[in-house]
């Protein structure tokens, strides 16, 4: 090849390479955010765009509260306003959150006495399915229930009710597990 021609091919080289980066900008600027490639952090690393948002921590469910027994039982916490479902080696196999009753029983160990698994009225006027009772207040039974229509709400404080209300996933868990006699721990 001659030096002219060499001259010739390198100028269309340079031209082809720069019109080519042109090329590359112009795209990379209309690119919508979601699309863009991921970007090295500070570490090195690539990180996608979703990476870089903060994410939501899922709170972690509470610990079986100390001193609730031994065995399988049902756990009730009071205060923590939630229910652990726990095996006979004391694996918790399900905890959950509940909307407590108008009147709540003593801290103490109970038992699974009547289950109501149909549809039915509440004290409250709710209606109720998979009631598993477990105390008496007052002369009022105090059980765990889900509302058919799925809801949660804190009772009417001037009724005598005795249903501690759960979503209807945890209500199916619950008579599931909870049979007749089933230990009922109920904690502060």
């Amino acid at each position: 090849m001659s030096k002219g021609s060499s001259g010739i091919v390198a100028g269309l080289t340079v031209a082809a390479l720069a019109a080519v980066g042109f090329l590359a900008f112009q795209a990379s600027a209309n690119v919508p955010d979601n699309l863009a490639a991921p970007k090295p952090s500070a570490s090195g690393a690539v990180s996608s765009t979703e990476d870089a948002k903060p994410k939501e921590k899922k709170p972690r469910p509470a610990a079986l509260p100390a001193h609730s027994g031994t065995g399988q039982r049902v756990v009730y916490a009071l205060e923590a306003r939630r229910v652990w479902l726990v095996d006979e080696a004391g694996k918790v196999l399900r905890t959950f959150p509940v909307m407590p009753s108008a009147l709540s029983p003593k801290p103490g160990s109970y038992q699974v006495g009547t289950r109501q698994g149909p549809p039915t009225k509440g004290s409250d006027g709710v209606m109720i399915e998979h009631v598993v009772r477990f105390a008496l207040v007052e002369n009022v039974s105090v059980g765990f229930s889900s509302a058919v229509d799925g809801t949660m709400e804190s009772p009417d404080p001037t009724l005598r009710t005795g249903g501690v209300r759960m979503a209807q996933e945890d209500g199916d868990a619950m008579w599931e597990f909870a049979i007749r006699s089933t230990k009922v721990v109920v904690v502060p």
